[in-house]
């Protein structure tokens, strides 16, 4: 029941999410020179957690299986769409919300739409999903060898 307390895998997951979410905050204050503590639970921005997970996860997997395992293989597969989808599909939907943001307040005139703005960080760029895999690796690392 309690086996997941001791699943370095899981762990090294977890601490690469953390540290991706935890890392958008003062990241997000070097770029705007103001603190926003609603990044530590928002999806986009630098680094990808989504890339930081899926790669700790994918490198724990390898070393705790081997990296001729069939885990390892079905977790660098998982990783790999979870990748792609954050920095195709998932980037692709912030930039339409971005454009479609746009339209609205070229139409407005008033206030023809009082709703809530799109919102337009929904995916990563490449170079945010390279730094979201890095953290995710090192934290499978660092996981790997304070489990040994």
């Amino acid at each position: 029941m309690q086996a997941w307390l001791h699943n370095a895998v899981f762990w090294s997951a977890v601490l690469a999410w953390l540290l991706a979410q935890g890392g958008k905050v003062p990241l997000g204050f070097l770029r705007t020179r103001r603190w926003d503590w609603g990044l530590l639970v928002s999806p986009g921005g630098m680094p990808s957690s989504h890339s930081a997970l899926m790669s700790a996860a994918a490198f724990a997997a390898g070393l705790s299986e081997g990296f001729g395992s069939p885990l390892f293989g079905v977790a660098v597969a998982c990783a790999a769409v979870v990748i792609y989808d954050a920095t195709g599909i998932r980037r692709q939907a912030g930039e339409h919300a971005t454009l479609l943001n746009r339209i609205v307040r070229d139409l407005q005139d008033g206030r023809l739409w009082d709703g809530d703005a799109l919102r337009e960080v929904l995916g990563h760029t490449p170079w945010e999903a390279f730094w979201g895999v890095l953290l995710g690796l090192f934290s499978a690392w660092v996981v790997w060898r304070l489990w040994r």
